[in-house]
């Protein structure tokens, strides 16, 4: 038998949260700590993993609320080698290569500063992340003038496309 649940996500308003799963979490959360440190200047974050065996939940972090924050959100997902990374003064787009570079990361499900879903597969072995929830669903098609006012601000930030 197989048991479903949607994990929210709690985060304050404007933190991003980054999940995914890894192995031998021992080290690597710490190590996820030393990515983010060295990859964005002034970035505050908490991040935690599940741990397997010993069924525990390991915490790092330069921000004690982020890191509390994780810890719960971990924990509530409950899935083993699941990390949670919750930051700020960072976007996932500044750090997601070099966390998916990690040898320890095996894969990450979904980031963003939207609210945030996981969705849960418990078994008698144990939780799974079958996947994750972004935000809203897309309710209409961009128009020409949405278009025209996108790439306006995407050029105002630095980004061209011609």
């Amino acid at each position: 038998m197989v048991k479903i649940e949607v994990v929210e996500i709690e985060k304050p308003e404007g933190v991003e949260v980054i999940i995914g799963q890894g192995n031998f979490s021992i080290f690597t959360v710490d190590d996820l700590a030393k990515v983010l440190l060295t990859t964005v200047p002034g970035i505050k974050f908490g991040i935690a993993m599940n741990e397997a065996k010993p069924q525990l939940t390991r915490f790092t972090g330069n921000d004690k609320e982020l890191e509390k924050l994780a810890a719960k959100n971990a924990l509530r997902i409950g899935a083993g080698h699941v990390f949670v990374i919750l930051m700020k003064n960072a976007f996932p787009i500044n750090v997601l290569n070099a966390v998916k570079d990690h040898p320890a990361v095996a894969m990450v499900y979904g980031a963003s500063e939207n609210p945030f879903q996981v969705i849960v597969a418990e078994t008698d072995l144990g939780r799974a992340v079958l996947g994750v929830v972004d935000g809203k669903a897309a309710s209409r098609i961009e128009d020409d003038e949405l278009k025209k006012e996108r790439r306006e601000l995407v050029e105002r930030i630095g980004y061209r496309i011609d």
